[in-house]
């Protein structure tokens, strides 16, 4: 089922565009990225926000090697973990989630499609491998 690998490749370009918008919202006084579209749609202030870290570890880094370890991980034998893995995304994604829409009252495009990628990782791993 390549469809995991694909949205493994997905998962990682936006962490990777997430931690490319951090890094240039500290540099850049000015700088606004694609994913701000207004107050309420904001991924600038999810990024900004004291939730963006965990354990002192920025998310887009840790998005980095969650996506990058279920890639290696369907290469391998031990494919079957995936399926740990996507569960635990997913209660990941629904704490953030949450974050995001209730706490924070902002909808941030990518922290979504994050949360679709994790949501359709879940469904795609429990179908191969439960």
């Amino acid at each position: 089922m390549i469809y995991i690998q694909i949205l493994a490749i997905l998962g990682l370009i936006l962490s990777v565009y997430s931690l490319y918008v951090e890094r240039k919202l500290v540099a850049q006084e000015d700088y606004s990225p694609v994913c701000d579209i207004n107050k309420k749609i904001s991924c600038s202030a999810a990024f900004e926000s004291k939730y963006s870290r965990t354990l002192g570890i920025n998310n887009s880094i840790l998005g980095i090697g969650f996506y990058s370890t279920i890639f290696i991980l369907y290469l391998t034998f031990y494919a079957p973990w995936i399926l740990y893995l996507a569960a635990f995304g997913m209660l990941t994604t629904i704490y953030l989630a949450y974050i995001s829409y209730f706490k924070l009252k902002n909808f941030c495009l990518v922290c979504t499609s994050i949360y679709l990628v994790n949501s359709l990782l879940l469904i795609l791993a429990w179908i191969k491998f439960a």
